[in-house]
């Protein structure tokens, strides 16, 4: 596969004009990824290139609507009471990309996100949310999977103008403040703004993960750019200075890295059936389903898409009718399918990228370890392997 992705050429005289790729360590024992150099601005350089409105074309969708389900609704198709129950013909005509749309994505029940929908929010918490403006940062912790990592290296610009947001269910909340996490009157720790959800929609905390990550645009209506940043992953570098690098630079609407290794949904799959990371059964079900509507393994025809596998840990955004038509239609296939969010992305991409000129900008996955650094694992990660440690061994 490539190993790199070509950014447009910068202009002349431009900072990183003449920044390039130093070649990969020689240490031949260090096998696994680890992050690389990125040219970014300094921060009073990177705001002043802050985009005016209407600076990037819609590409033919101006107007999204999104259904409501009512109470009653029979569930006669797969899905569930928060993402709704779309038919398969609802589902293909969500694919055809038109200047006005009306299409599940999420929220299905309830006045408004957050009101009576699931994923439920208090009223002054949804005040604060609709107060943000510009750029938020947005993470999420639930089912006390992850410790809270606090944001370094933020400008005082940043902090006083970009909104840190952390979604947390009521088991979290208690494990942050037992773990000296204090809540002052505006619910903060440190820099996160701490929301807490109620009526928590799936059993599984990686799938209700999916909402923040994905629906940014519903929970955040007056944002227009967003970062999201795994609950395990510590923010390292400011909100401003990854907009420019990522998005601004290359006049990209919507960036994510890469997977390090893995470049075929085939080949996703199949990892993610040997790590048990889901149902094989259902993880074949949705392979197969891809398959019957043309999804083929991956080669360099493909090109310039230089995978078909994010490592999704990080997404960089606008909000743009068409990059929220986007993750509307990734959670949908998430709501339907596995929460595997890894092995629907491309069919999705592919699908929109067929009918109108947009790309997402699926940058280096060491360009991501650059600015967001892991200091752990998940909690079941740690368990299960606290569990094998213990393990008597075979005779």
């Amino acid at each position: 596969p490539p190993t790199s992705f070509l950014d447009p050429p910068l202009p002349h005289g431009h900072p990183c004009e003449s920044f390039t790729m130093p070649p990969p360590p020689a240490d031949k024992k260090r096998t696994g990824p680890r992050p690389c150099p990125v040219c970014y601005l300094p921060v009073e350089e990177a705001k002043k290139l802050y985009p005016p409105s209407g600076v990037f074309p819609s590409l033919i969708v101006q107007n999204l609507t999104y259904v409501r389900e009512d109470a009653s609704t029979a569930a006669t198709s797969p899905g569930s009471a928060f993402g709704g129950h779309p038919t398969l013909e609802d589902r293909k005509r969500s694919h055809k990309i038109e200047e006005s749309m009306h299409l599940y994505c999420g929220f299905a029940r309830g006045i408004k996100p957050g009101v009576g929908s699931g994923f439920d929010i208090d009223e002054f918490d949804l005040y604060d949310m609709e107060k943000c403006h510009g750029i938020v940062v947005i993470s999420a912790i639930f089912g006390n999977y992850d410790p809270l990592q606090q944001p370094k290296h933020i400008s005082e610009h940043s902090k006083k103008n970009v909104c840190f947001f952390m979604f947390v269910d009521e088991e979290t909340q208690a494990a942050i403040i037992k773990r000296g996490g204090s809540y002052s009157r505006t619910k903060k720790v440190g820099l996160w703004r701490v929301v807490t959800v109620h009526n928590i929609p799936y059993l599984d905390p990686r799938r209700t993960g999916k909402i923040p990550k994905l629906l940014s645009h519903r929970l955040f209506p007056n944002a227009r750019f967003s970062l999201w940043i795994d609950g395990k992953l510590e923010l390292v570098v400011d909100p401003y200075q990854i907009m420019e690098r990522f998005l601004w630079r290359t006049h990209d609407t919507f960036a994510i890295s890469k997977h390090y290794k893995r470049f075929d949904v085939f080949t996703e799959a199949e990892a993610n059936k040997l790590a048990r990371k889901y149902n094989n059964a259902s993880i074949d079900a949705q392979v197969n389903f891809y398959r019957k509507e043309g999804l083929v393994p991956y080669t360099t025809a493909k090109l310039p898409i230089v995978s078909d596998v994010p490592e999704g840990c990080v997404i960089v955004r606008e909000h743009t009718p068409l990059t929220n038509l986007f993750t509307c239609l990734w959670f949908n296939e998430v709501d339907r399918f596995t929460s595997r969010d890894q092995i629907s992305f491309g069919i999705v991409r592919d699908k929109i990228m067929a009918q109108v000129p947009w790309r997402i900008n699926m940058f280096l996955d060491c360009q991501r370890r650059n600015f967001v650094v892991q200091q752990g694992y998940h909690r079941d990660v740690i368990e299960q392997r606290r569990a094998s440690s213990r393990r008597p061994p075979a005779p």
